[in-house]
């Protein structure tokens, strides 16, 4: 593992911003040319509001949103099915080639997970599933916001360690930086599991606090059956928190108010 080990947290201040994780399987013709009524009405008590072919909204950096979008959508998406909670903080999205659950809410691993099993119990019911899944993809991103912990003009290297951050670690030079971004492509084992790990500066594109985004995607395109791959997404799972911790500093940790969690 390429990541130290470090305890599992749930932090008080909690930078996610998004988690998603998506099952690509082998197209399945008749979720794009029969409207998916069934799996609508299966979980349809959590998920009550229906938008077709949704775009992605990414308030990344240009070059950041940009290639995420693709990675997300693929360079000729099919129809797309996006079924949403009341509040919006949870989605189910899918098409021919996949099912993805996201949400702006993550609290904790085993609740996501359930509701993840839920929209395949969902899919199952309504559908001839292939054998096996092509791609089992976890994304989590988090961006940190100084003005939600302490200074917001508080240097990035008091946050952030100076691996990942780059020229941002000097402090004579990170004043005069107006953007920083980096991508890094991670192997995290033998049977082709890897991590993509997008990070830079990010603001808003109408302006105002300039922010710390980072997207880290774990994926592996080994094929496998269902029950491994959920097996493969609570390893995901390990892997991001070590990630994120290998990440910031202790004063950041300390800061974000770290609650360990069996």
């Amino acid at each position: 593992m390429p990541f130290p080990e470090s305890p599992r947290v749930i932090y008080k201040k909690n930078p996610l911003e998004e988690v998603i994780c998506q099952l690509k399987f082998p197209p399945i013709l008749r979720i794009e040319s029969e409207p998916p009524a069934g799996f609508q009405d299966a979980i349809s008590d959590e998920y009550p509001i229906l938008e077709d072919n949704p775009v992605p909204q990414l308030n990344l950096p240009p070059a950041i949103a940009k290639f995420l979008s693709a990675e997300l959508m693929g360079p000729a998406a099919s129809k797309q099915f996006q079924f949403a909670s009341a509040n919006g903080a949870w989605k189910v999205s899918l098409n021919r080639e996949f099912i993805a659950v996201s949400t702006t809410h993550y609290t904790r691993w085993e609740e996501f997970n359930l509701r993840l099993e839920k929209a395949l119990a969902a899919l199952k019911t309504q559908y001839k599933l292939p054998a096996f899944i092509v791609r089992v993809g976890l994304r989590y991103r988090d961006v940190i916001k100084r003005s939600e912990f302490g200074d917001p003009n508080e240097p990035w290297s008091r946050l952030l360690k100076p691996h990942v951050l780059g020229e941002l670690s000097d402090g004579r030079v990170e004043p005069s930086i107006l953007q920083a971004a980096r991508q890094t492509l991670i192997s995290l084992g033998e049977h082709g599991e890897q991590v993509r790990l997008i990070h830079g500066l990010a603001a808003p594109a109408q302006g105002g606090e300039v922010c710390y985004s980072i997207d880290s995607d774990f994926f592996t395109e080994e094929r496998m059956e269902v029950t491994n791959a959920l097996e493969t997404l609570k390893i995901f799972n390990r892997h991001a928190g070590r990630l994120f911790r290998w990440c910031i500093t202790e004063h950041l940790h300390d800061a974000l108010g770290p609650d360990v969690i069996l």
